[in-house]
């Protein structure tokens, strides 16, 4: 017998919980339902669920300390329904973790759409690629295995959610080439690319966080303004700077630099 897909919803509005599962069960889910932070806590802690829809305004625990501390225990996915208009709720909702957003009120269909959304990117770990079987990539100090979904930065776990995991995996196989904002909203989102929607930045922002670019001085993603991100690859020896594909002047003006003042320490100039 093929196993339930079940659908946590945490949120004290009955009818809204009725309406998503009205929707949701003809698609194959079963839905359940908690009406406030601390039981609907309870439920996604224990492993039974695919993922889970979180209202941010709850009795009891709101909804951003239930992804508070659901993401100290658990990766599960998480839909977070924010109000309409409240850009500040997006963006903390993000920053904690959450793998998307939909404002209230919405479109049924819109919510089925992004849940599916949502379970394709954490089902198949080569979405970001072509199809071909997915391999171990590593770039400098950075190791992602799509099969396993874990990343190792000089040997540590750095812990994901699946979006950051799917965005890093595109980032890191395009190592030293700019990717478009549109193409990674696409792939990794899997909806269109509109200029008001920062939700790419916010998880972008995130991964640097969690790879330690603030801290260590190292800027492992960097921004092109206007246009993307591209995940830079270290400049260890000159067989690989000869080999990577230059990420812009002047970088090449900075190994030249390098070059020339290697060549004056051999040759004895001062």
């Amino acid at each position: 017998m093929k196993p339930v897909d079940r659908i946590l919803v945490i949120d004290d509005d009955v009818e809204l919980c009725s309406l998503v599962s009205e929707y949701l069960e003809p698609e194959g889910f079963q839905v359940e339902s908690a009406p406030d932070g601390n039981r609907g806590l309870e439920q996604a802690l224990t492993g039974e669920h695919l993922l889970v829809v979180l209202d941010v305004m709850l009795p009891g625990l709101n909804g951003f300390e239930v992804l508070r501390r659901l993401r100290d225990k658990s990766r599960i996915p998480v839909l977070l329904l924010t109000a309409r208009g409240e850009d500040v709720d997006r963006i903390v909702g993000l920053e904690i973790g959450a793998d998307d957003y939909l404002p209230k009120p919405f479109n049924p269909r819109e919510l089925v759409a992004r849940i599916r959304a949502i379970l394709r990117r954490t089902r198949t770990p080569d979405r970001a690629g072509s199809g071909q079987p997915s391999e171990l990539v590593r770039v400098g100090e950075v190791e992602l295995d799509p099969g396993t979904r874990t990343v190792l930065q000089k040997g540590k776990p750095v812990e994901l959610t699946s979006v950051e995991f799917n965005l890093l995996h595109v980032l890191l196989r395009e190592a030293g080439r700019v990717v478009p904002r549109e193409r990674l909203v696409d792939i990794v989102l899997s909806r269109k690319f509109s200029p008001f929607d920062r939700s790419i930045d916010m998880h972008v922002s995130k991964i640097r966080k969690k790879l330690g670019d603030s801290d260590s001085g190292v800027d492992h993603i960097k921004t092109v303004r206007g246009v993307g991100y591209i995940f830079t690859r270290p400049q260890e020896s000159s067989s690989e700077k000869s080999s990577a594909e230059t990420t812009g002047q002047a970088g090449d003006e900075k190994s030249l630099h390098e070059r020339i003042n290697q060549e004056k320490i051999r040759s004895g100039v001062s």
